[in-house]
């Protein structure tokens, strides 16, 4: 019987954890349709990965309340929404409605909180995020194109989300043992903070902030948080899971809508190997035309050789494209032309495809009509492998466009072979 529920805001983020939960020994099936959940309850632990991070907030509580619902009819006992390491959002949301949805639902005194995953050297510090070792609003996500991150300050971003009190539970107090975090708990609630962020300055204390909230209905972290909620939920069930399956066989491709240096990096590594055709997202044509035009363009590397379709990478193309389109628009716009693209390369005969952005992912695996898979455990790649076996057997490898080393597009289409 499943006892905790997740809640992925992305698809990438829902599929990396499950990775990291598997490897953990723990059963743990990815949905992207709830329709299959009925077929899932099996396991431990489930993931319904959404696309709630970027939709708007009254959208995205929607889509939570109405999953929420599913699990409690489903008798899962714990519920854990999952959200980017880095907490990215905008002051209208998405994750302080979802907390206050949470508290009040389950009649929470205080919801327990948590940014960072230190594997990736995403940190928060006595209230502050670090990305890669600097202050968040020192770093490349204050360049992100839609969740720029320009303030560190986790208690001062949440509190712009929600009117509930928000409060820190230090690093120096979660050092110091279950009881002393206990105890500034109910100090924090005596002074009416209902939603608590928990420093995340290394895996202890990601350990540390898991088993105080393992006693709560509801929690909201980043991956770290959220893996080792899982590990505890999972512990009786871990080892008694099904065997992995193979990946499917035929030609490969690398589909690439995120935008940033990272991905920059990633795909001229790839393409100093191998063909890469460039979409223009600022081609005014209708979607399907820009779609069909690349798919005759590719049509023969298709199992000769392994190639990628991107959109332009470079910021002067992403200023462009958002002065003509907006922030929002430019980026669905280019989520569905590589979506369209994607799920045509599957109709002529693609069998594994390596994704690199959020956002893309999810567009490409609803346009495939993919509803559930099984992520593969942790390999020396990391996670984000996966294999869904229907409508056709697919091997996928889904990834936030900022993660990976430069050569992970190269390796991930060598570890499907």
């Amino acid at each position: 019987m499943t006892t905790l529920g997740i809640i992925a805001d992305d698809f990438t983020g829902g599929l990396m954890i499950a990775g990291y939960i598997e490897a953990a020994g723990i059963e743990c099936p990815v949905l992207f349709d709830t329709a299959h959940l009925d077929d899932a309850l099996h396991a431990p632990v489930v993931v319904v990965a959404t696309r709630t991070r970027l939709i708007p907030a009254g959208e995205a509580l929607a889509e939570v309340r109405r999953i929420v619902g599913l699990f409690d009819a489903s008798g899962i006992g714990q519920v854990g929404y999952k959200v980017c390491a880095s907490f990215d959002s905008t002051d209208e949301g998405n994750i302080g409605p979802v907390a206050d949805f949470l508290a009040d639902r389950y009649g929470q005194a205080q919801l327990l909180l948590s940014a960072g995953f230190p594997r990736f050297n995403t940190t928060m510090h006595q209230g502050y995020l670090f990305y890669r070792g600097r202050l968040v609003s020192e770093s490349i996500k204050r360049f992100d194109p839609l969740t720029p991150m320009s303030d560190p300050d986790m208690v001062r971003t949440l509190a712009r989300q929600t009117a509930a009190k928000v409060g820190l539970l230090a690093h120096g107090t979660l050092v110091k043992g279950e009881a002393a975090a206990k105890e500034a708990l109910a100090k924090l609630a005596d002074e009416g903070v209902r939603h608590v962020l928990m420093d995340c300055s290394d895996d202890a204390d990601a350990a540390a902030g898991a088993a105080l909230a393992a006693g709560h209905r509801a929690t909201i972290g980043s991956d770290a948080h959220i893996i080792e909620v899982a590990k505890l939920a999972g512990r009786e069930a871990a080892g008694a899971r099904p065997a992995a399956p193979e990946h499917a066989k035929g030609p490969a491709a690398v589909i690439v809508g995120s935008v940033g240096p990272v991905a920059t990096t990633q795909l001229a590594a790839f393409g100093a190997l191998h063909p890469v055709h460039t979409i223009d997202i600022m081609d005014h044509r209708p979607e399907d035309v820009v779609a069909a035009e690349v798919l005759a363009k590719v049509r023969g590397d298709i199992g000769a050789r392994p190639f990628a379709v991107a959109t332009a990478t470079g910021p002067e193309d992403v200023e462009r494209a958002q002065a003509i389109h907006g922030a929002l628009k430019a980026a669905r716009r280019a989520e569905r032309i590589l979506a369209l693209v994607a799920a045509g390369l599957v109709d002529l005969g693609v069998r594994r495809l390596a994704v690199a952005g959020g956002e893309t992912s999810g567009a490409i695996v609803e346009e495939l009509g993919i509803g559930q898979v099984r992520a593969l455990p942790e390999s020396e790649l990391g996670t984000g492998f996966c294999i869904a076996e229907g409508p056709r057997k697919l091997s996928l490898y889904l990834k936030p466009g900022k993660l990976g080393a430069d050569d992970i597009l190269l390796r991930a289409v060598e570890a499907m072979d």
